[in-house]
């Protein structure tokens, strides 16, 4: 842990979990971790969706955790993603990993019984997990996999509560964004999660981003975001436009196993995905790295 203040402006990748006979490789992702360092990159994303969070046990979550704190310098933020089906499991997992160094916990919605996960039943989960966390809250929204949306009125109704610091979307929804920032705090943080709309997200005015693609462009990325910051849009457009066949390959065509096999080509430890994802293909991996290539990522 560090007594820096919690600063969730730039770019953070939700990292994948490395495995290597079906058991986490922690000196792998510590390995990873040190190198995503050198980048830019404001801290790392453990346990997002991208780190196969639902196939990992409670005890190797926490190790990740403690892995990545260890292996980070100490001015990164480590984000835990503790979003768990019941509002008490999502306490106990939240305490766990801010004693492994978690400073900011992001927290999925429960969806399981999504027939009943109304607005009234949402806000009392967060604001349950809020009061009881000893870390801030980052609240998350991906409508892929939960078939469940934070709408701008949840969103900032939950805004006002003094241990939700902000929001990862990554329903691609650009207007929904703006409809984020225009009813929250300017000190709520909303952070972008998909880096197909990153150049319109941070045009906005999103602090920042947590992106797959960050893990195989990290620089980039940021370089995206430094960018808008300073002015020069046609360059960040421009970027944006030439990472856009990357950050599909790695999302949305081959999911986490390309993303994976990019990293794996790029010079990082990707390894196989934990059962049952199946790993991707060769003729996938010459794909991939054919776009790594057209992208200019193969000749750093």
């Amino acid at each position: 842990m560090t007594d820096t203040p919690l600063d969730l402006n730039g770019i953070f990748p939700p990292v994948p979990t490395p495995f290597a006979d079906g058991a986490v490789a922690y000196d792998r992702l510590a390995a990873n971790v040190r190198r995503w360092s050198a980048t830019g990159l404001q801290g790392f994303v453990v346990l997002g969706s991208n780190g196969e969070y639902p196939l990992l046990t409670d005890d190797e979550k926490v190790r990740t955790v403690a892995a990545v704190a260890e292996a980070a310098p100490a001015d990164m933020v480590i984000v835990a993603g503790t979003g768990c089906e019941s509002t008490r499991a999502t306490i106990e997992l939240t305490r766990d990993c801010a004693r492994a160094g978690a400073r900011a916990a992001l927290v999925v919605s429960p969806h399981y019984y999504g027939g009943r996960m109304t607005d009234a039943a949402l806000a009392a989960h967060y604001r349950a997990v809020a009061d009881a966390s000893p870390i801030p809250v980052l609240l998350y929204n991906v409508t892929k996999f939960t078939h469940l949306n934070l709408s701008p009125a949840l969103v900032a109704d939950l805004a006002r509560h003094p241990n939700i610091a902000g929001i990862k979307d990554s329903s691609g929804n650009v207007g929904q964004l703006g409809e984020y920032l225009n009813r929250v705090p300017g000190d709520f943080k909303v952070m972008v999660g998909t880096a197909g709309v990153l150049y319109g997200a941070l045009s906005l005015g999103c602090a920042g981003g947590v992106l797959a693609l960050a893990n195989v462009a990290p620089a980039e990325c940021v370089r995206i975001r430094d960018l808008v910051a300073s002015g020069d849009h046609a360059a960040a457009a421009a970027l944006q436009r030439r990472l856009i066949p990357v950050n599909t390959a790695v999302t949305a065509t081959y999911g986490i196993p390309g993303l994976k096999a990019a990293l794996d080509r790029l010079g990082y430890y990707g390894g196989p995905p934990r059962r049952p994802l199946l790993p991707a293909t060769e003729a996938e991996r010459a794909t991939i790295a054919e776009i790594l290539r057209t992208a200019g990522l193969l000749d750093k």
